[in-house]
């Protein structure tokens, strides 16, 4: 480990806390109060969009919505295939292949071998990624079937479950979303340590305005909604 210059050490530790911090922070917020994060507001607003199609049957809409998250999932699936058996088949050249540390103890004892090492870190990101957005439309594909079913043939069959069918399929989205942007730094690894942590930085002060952009107060909105429901004498 002599030959691994101290930036790597410090520099990947600050990345690695830096960005579990956030995420930690993130997933406290969506406990917390999600209405004031963008993913417990779409969460809200799914919840509304399922209870909406299954009162007025609107069939045709349904499938069409899910048919188009479908397609965005399975060409971010394939894309993240093809790039991490890019990396896998580019990793196990034959002037690679002596170099690929199976012993994990190995991994951290030249710097061509660190490279490689990166590399494969980065092959990691997209077969998660890959995962989570074949999960995704497994989900995706079961609420098909299960919205369009009178609620009257299956008591089990409610609003409510359907939309946390629909939830597990968008938490696997978002964990794809999230392994893409994240792979953004491991590319910047390649460079250096230095541009991945500032590269972790950039990437963090984006999310953190895409994950909490609020423009409208759907705390306000909900109560409003739940009045108009009571008035209305709906469930």
């Amino acid at each position: 480990m002599g030959e691994i210059h101290w930036t790597e050490v410090v520099f990947g530790s600050a990345t690695f806390a830096v960005l579990t911090a956030y995420h930690l922070y993130w997933l406290f917020q969506l406990r917390r109060a999600p209405l004031e994060t963008y993913a417990g507001i779409t969460k809200f607003i799914r919840r509304l969009w399922v209870d909406s199609i299954m009162s007025q049957k609107r069939d045709i809409l349904s499938v069409q919505t899910l048919r188009n998250w479908i397609m965005a999932s399975s060409f971010l699936a394939s894309t993240a295939m093809l790039i991490g058996l890019g990396l896998l088949s580019f990793l196990f050249k034959p002037e690679h292949l002596l170099e690929v540390p199976f012993d994990f103890s190995l991994i951290f004892t030249k710097i061509k071998i660190l490279f490689l090492a990166k590399l494969m870190i980065l092959m990691v990101h997209f077969f998660f990624a890959f995962f989570s957005f074949t999960l995704a439309i497994r989900y995706l594909n079961q609420v098909n079937f299960m919205i369009n079913v009178p609620m009257e043939c299956d008591p089990m069959l409610t609003p409510d479950f359907i939309a946390h069918i629909l939830d597990l399929g968008m938490v696997h989205y978002t964990l794809g979303m999230r392994a893409f942007y994240l792979s953004v730094v491991v590319v910047l690894w390649l460079f250096g340590p230095l541009w991945m942590f500032i590269g972790s930085l950039i990437l963090i002060y984006i999310l953190y305005r895409l994950d909490h952009c609020c423009p409208l107060d759907y705390s306000t909105a909900k109560c409003e909604i739940g009045t108009r429901k009571a008035e209305s004498g709906n469930p």
